[in-house]
């Protein structure tokens, strides 16, 4: 094979890539994967964000970032993937979230021998190693370890820095109908313990509960955050103000945050924490 011919992770006699995933699984490629499919749009950006975007050849519905990836073939949604058009594709690794995509399909692409990886990033440090696993099934070790320190030494730094915050009584709206919330075991859950927020909902026992009105009222928060239904979508806020008794209602404390910032386990939720972390340091102001 001629010099120019050798494909590009340098090598047709590489060894062959191992990483456990987020289901304990040994995946083992021949090679760095060079035809990816990232069946959430919290894979899609992972991937991106290890280095190996370019090598992105499938995505699913809401893939909105990096710009990129929307240029990148849809094969459906998360929940129903088309995989008559997977499958032409003809992806080396596919990137599967656990409680996301349908078991059932994703065994089914399994079974059609296609690789499948599967993620879960319930922590902070879960989404860094996610990032560092995903690059070295990808071949691209040293642009994601990059990435990840990055994304640790930020999270370690605004953790410091509300280390000492005085307790905000918070309550973080995930879903409007029906009501949702989340528990400390979640992600977002971690945040809200970082910013110096306590979870009103953080010790029931489901990682995303379902409350009513009634049990909001009685642990009356200091603080309301929502994500929304989209970027920009604050209307889920509105529902409280007919509450003027809620302390959150009555000093203002309605909050805000981007939910691509704050409900994808990706690195741009540094930047979705550096704002929940300011819209609690608002609220101790407002005592």
């Amino acid at each position: 094979m001629a010099l120019g011919l050798l494909p590009w992770w340098g090598s047709a006699h590489a060894e062959p890539v191992c990483v456990v995933d987020d289901r304990d699984r040994e995946v083992c490629l021949e090679a760095p994967a060079s035809r990816i499919a990232a069946l959430s749009p919290g894979a899609t950006e992972l991937i991106w964000a290890a280095g190996a975007g370019d090598r992105v050849v499938a995505v699913v519905a809401y893939s909105d970032y990096p710009p990129e990836a929307r240029q990148a073939t849809s094969v459906g949604s998360h929940t129903r993937v088309d995989l008559e058009t997977l499958v032409s594709l003809e992806p080396d690794l596919v990137i599967g979230w656990i409680t996301g995509n349908p078991p059932e399909q994703l065994e089914t692409i399994e079974q059609l021998g296609l690789p499948v990886f599967y993620i879960e990033p319930r922590s902070i440090e879960s989404v860094a190693t996610t990032i560092e696993r995903l690059a070295r099934l990808a071949g691209s070790q040293a642009e994601g370890d990059e990435v990840a320190a990055a994304f640790r030494t930020g999270m370690h730094a605004l953790a410091a820095e509300y280390a000492d915050a005085e307790p905000v009584a918070t309550f973080y709206q995930v879903w409007d109908e029906p009501l949702m919330s989340v528990n400390d075991e979640h992600l977002i859950g971690e945040v809200v313990q970082l910013c110096g927020g306590v979870n009103v909902f953080g010790e029931l026992s489901r990682l995303v509960p379902r409350i009513d009105d009634e049990a909001v009222l009685a642990a009356d928060p200091e603080a309301i955050i929502a994500g929304g239904m989209g970027e920009e979508n604050r209307h889920w806020l509105t529902h409280w103000q007919q509450y003027p008794g809620l302390t959150s209602v009555a000093r203002d404390n309605l909050f805000f945050v981007p939910p691509s910032l704050i409900q994808r386990p990706t690195p741009r939720l540094l930047e979705g924490s550096r704002i929940l972390c300011e819209k609690l340091e608002v609220a101790r102001g407002r005592r």
